[in-house]
């Protein structure tokens, strides 16, 4: 039995959001707040993350057509967007180190877990613009006929789960994921995802700037 809209959701959204590497920096960030406090903070982004990705999945539509944007200028944005990203990660220096500078130097002195987790461990490090625009370009592309739609909001359901799922098991795991594969292995992983997420953003673009020549056609 195939799940076409579960891989392409789960596959999409995963390379965006990247849950490995962003461990390493999420690990980082918060050394020294301890294990317990550590993991309670896994657990909030992997909620917040969650609930975002869903919100622009299934109410970002609806958005775009408040603004009058259509799909296809959205696909071809979020691809030139997606790519640029995947494109600078792939081409420049490793800036792992100084996103974790960043990151930390963000956490407040006075620690409430549930508002720490929001910002900035879940927006923007763990799902910032990259993610929203790919989720509502998912969710804009949902059928219209009621069986359809209700098997993509079943696989597209599960695939934010069990994103939201490694989101909060590497987090939690951090610790123990730094140790294990270290710089380098850092490094390969950021590498290999960036260029995933290259090719990805000139999928959508292409998908968008397809269906706009479609529609210049003459009937």
């Amino acid at each position: 039995m195939k799940f076409p809209t579960f891989l392409l959701a789960f596959t999409a959204l995963f390379s965006i959001v990247n849950p490995l590497s962003s461990a390493f920096i999420f690990f980082s960030a918060t050394q020294d707040l301890g294990p317990k406090l550590r993991n309670q903070l896994s657990r909030w982004v992997a909620i917040y993350a969650f609930a975002i990705v869903t919100t622009s999945l299934y109410v970002g539509g609806y958005v775009l057509s408040f603004f009058g944007i259509s799909l296809p200028v959205l696909k071809v944005a979020g691809g030139i967007v997606i790519a640029m990203s995947g494109w600078r990660m792939l081409s420049g220096p490793d800036n792992t180190e100084a996103r974790r500078s960043e990151t930390a130097s963000a956490l407040p002195a006075t620690i409430t877990p549930s508002r720490l987790a929001f910002y900035p461990l879940t927006m923007p490090l763990t799902t910032g613009p990259g993610t929203i625009s790919v989720a509502i370009s998912l969710g804009a592309n949902r059928p219209t006929k009621l069986g359809a739609e209700l098997a993509f909001v079943a696989q597209t359901m599960v695939a934010v789960v069990l994103l939201a799922a490694l989101v909060y098991v590497f987090y939690r795991h951090s610790a123990r994921l730094a140790r294990l594969i270290g710089p380098t292995g850092t490094t390969i992983v950021l590498r290999l995802t960036a260029f995933l997420l290259f090719c990805i953003g000139i999928q959508v673009l292409w998908n968008g700037a397809s269906e706009l020549l479609t529609n210049l056609r003459p009937g």
